[in-house]
């Protein structure tokens, strides 16, 4: 079959009760579209909200956020529907490589690096399996990483809303409404909606400036930007690879089990695949990419695993990029409803570690996941860094060799001893 042929569910009109649409399927093409712009709104609310935050051109990450989903479908063989977006778990790396000077290059160095390790990593996967990434990433070392992730940008958080504090507590509020108003899908993009509130309340008080926006061409190709590599920037996304294992890993077992596929042997390959995503954006001057849950959920309530919707999702990734002014549109967003935006969303990301542990029914009795997660807890949250030379080991560093190897040496020393 080739890569771009699908075959007609049914009537391509109708999916009947226990019925799904699967990868090698498709409705109607308008049908499939419309799935595909399904994916798009998806995916939108965390995509653009990583460049806004950390100031990476929005355009050019929404461009190679396409790129990078054309990438991971050819490379699975369209076995394993996903769309790759940027990822939330390069935000505080990207702040420290860039640091007060703004040193874009430096960061973008980073994601390139960060990609290289993880297609490396494939590579070991397809060769070896996956029961090593088990042994090195237990659920309470991955949940701890990930809890250290988001709530080591508090500061941050806390930084945005005080520059505009009506406005972000407008954006908060908001947020919470209609979270805990709305059901499906409209919940799950609540902060995007929380900030497009926000944003409306700001232009109305007059304290947006819609310069830039009027000055950007409709239709033009995004800033390109080459990355430039600084030993002591690369080191603080070392933790962000071991994030990235266990969001493709999950992605991939959550597929399979929806869709009722074998797809261990396509592990690699999404993990090889997200590299190289990862890799291409950070050589171009966009952000790092990872799959994307919210997409599970727009597969989940539609029952169509067709991977034609993710290829139409990523071609609309890719116009978007194409659109000058509506990058300058969000590259406008007031610093208040970022605020507010950031407070909830990176508490959320680190209540996403502790629902790995509640998950993975990770066992605190036990004094070895006890001690490792609140040492680490501790040390990435305070950003408890240190320096050798010219490099800076940062709290989330710190944190994420106090989980990985503190877990496995303990442990071996228990059994060391039985």
């Amino acid at each position: 079959m080739s890569l771009l042929s699908w075959k007609l569910h049914g009537d391509g009109k109708s999916i009947s009760s226990g019925e799904v649409v699967s990868t090698d399927e498709r409705l109607t093409w308008p049908r499939t579209v419309g799935v595909g712009l399904q994916h798009i709104a998806a995916m939108f609310g965390a995509t653009f909200l990583v460049p806004i935050i950390t100031g990476f051109p929005p355009t050019t990450t929404l461009f190679f956020s396409g790129i990078g989903t054309f990438i991971f479908l050819i490379v699975t063989k369209n076995r394993v529907p996903s769309y790759l977006g940027s990822s939330f778990a390069f935000l505080a790396p990207i702040a420290g490589a860039m640091g007060a000077d703004k040193n874009f290059g430096a960061a973008l160095g980073g994601v390139v690096v960060t990609g290289v390790i993880l297609a490396l990593v494939g590579f070991i996967v397809k060769a070896a399996g996956t029961n090593w990434i088990n042994v090195l990433l237990p659920p309470v070392v991955t949940g701890t990483i990930v809890m250290v992730i988001g709530l080591n940008l508090a500061g941050a958080a806390k930084g945005n809303f005080s520059k505009g504090p009506v406005v972000a507590i407008v954006t908060l509020a908001s947020i919470a409404l209609i979270a805990a108003l709305s059901k499906g899908f409209m919940a799950r993009i609540s902060i995007f909606l929380g900030i497009v509130i926000g944003y409306a309340f700001a232009a109305f008080r007059g304290e947006v400036d819609f310069a830039g926006v009027k000055a950007a061409k409709w239709f033009a190709l995004p800033d390109f930007t080459t990355p430039t590599f600084s030993g002591s920037a690369i080191v603080l996304f070392l933790p962000v690879v071991l994030v990235l294992i266990a969001e493709n890993v999950g992605h991939v077992k959550a597929v399979a089990t929806m869709t009722g596929k074998n797809l261990d042997d396509a592990m690699g390959d999404a993990l090889l695949a997200d590299g190289l995503a990862t890799t291409v954006a950070g050589l171009g001057g966009g952000s790092g990419t990872t799959t994307y849950a919210e997409n599970i959920g727009v597969m989940a309530a539609t029952r169509v695993y067709s991977t034609a919707a993710y290829w139409i999702a990523g071609l609309g990734a890719i116009v978007l990029g194409l659109v000058p002014k509506f990058g300058a549109l969000l590259s406008a967003t007031p610093v208040g409803a970022l605020g507010g935006a950031g407070t909830a969303l990176f508490g959320m990301i680190g209540i996403l570690g502790a629902r790995i542990w509640i998950d993975a029914k990770v066992d605190f009795a036990d004094p070895i996941n006890l001690l490792v997660a609140a040492s680490a807890l501790i040390i990435g949250i305070s950003d408890m860094a240190w320096t050798v030379g010219k490099y800076t080991f940062s709290g989330i560093i710190n944190a994420t060799l106090v989980a990985v190897l503190g877990t496995l040496i303990l442990n071996s020393l228990r059994k060391s001893r039985s």
